[in-house]
């Protein structure tokens, strides 16, 4: 898995049939320190994240062990909203800060 920021949400009107009410997230990975990598990627959003909001992303056959995903043409899901990371006993973010 990998730590992301959402940065904005994906819509796409004409899809997959499988594909739809997914609700697609467009992500901006984060490093060890906290930083943001000019690496981003679109995520199925599986758990009501929001902009701004720190997430776990699962990829590749992982991605589709979400409930119902099983069968849909995903690459990464997000799979958690995080809360905390600490690294080193040092805060490293914090959704409450």
């Amino acid at each position: 898995m990998q730590i992301a920021k959402v940065r904005g949400t994906v819509v796409s009107t004409s899809k997959e049939p499988s594909l739809t009410g997914t609700k697609f997230l467009f992500l901006q990975l984060v490093d060890d320190r906290g930083q943001l990598l000019p690496e981003y990627e679109v995520a199925a959003d599986t758990v009501g994240a929001g902009i701004d909001e720190w997430v776990l992303v699962s990829r590749g056959s992982a991605a589709r062990q979400v409930r119902d995903s099983e069968k849909r043409p995903l690459d990464a899901s997000v799979v958690a909203i995080i809360d905390t990371v600490n690294v080193d006993n040092y805060l490293l973010y914090s959704k409450y800060s």
